[in-house]
């Protein structure tokens, strides 16, 4: 239960990280271009894999299970769930499976455009539809 909160703690200052950097990028590069979204999951994905690489061969220092998962799942999800799904992909990769890692690509970006869109046409589409029963 002890890893639930360290995750929460993680999550909550890398979401307040994502809002903060975004809200700062768009101050000066405006809005026309989500380059805070771009500039946060490239950072967020070379966070995880560094984070990643650190615990893995740091064999001098037992890094605790809660603490680790603090840092990757909590700080670099909350900040960018796009770095997680960028070291699935390069642990699918560097275990020789490349077909496995090209679906979780195709996958994950089409299946989660398609989702945003639906999720986004849904709220007009249960509107229209009250309205055409008189609601």
């Amino acid at each position: 239960m002890l890893t639930y909160g360290y995750v929460a703690i993680g999550g909550a200052i890398g979401s307040m990280m994502r809002f903060g950097l975004n809200r700062w990028l768009s101050s000066f590069l405006g809005d026309a271009f989500p380059w805070g979204t771009i500039v946060i999951n490239v950072s967020g994905s070379f966070a995880i894999g560094l984070f990643a690489a650190f615990f893995a061969s740091n064999t001098r220092l037992e890094i605790p299970l809660e603490y680790r998962q603090l840092v990757l799942v909590g700080l670099c999800g909350g900040f960018t769930t796009f770095s997680s799904f960028s070291l699935q992909t390069l642990v699918l990769l560097h275990s020789g499976e490349a077909g496995r890692a090209m679906v979780n690509v195709v996958l994950s970006v089409v299946l989660c455009l398609l989702a945003v869109s639906l999720g986004y046409m849904l709220p007009s589409a249960l509107s229209a539809g009250t309205r055409s029963l008189g609601v």
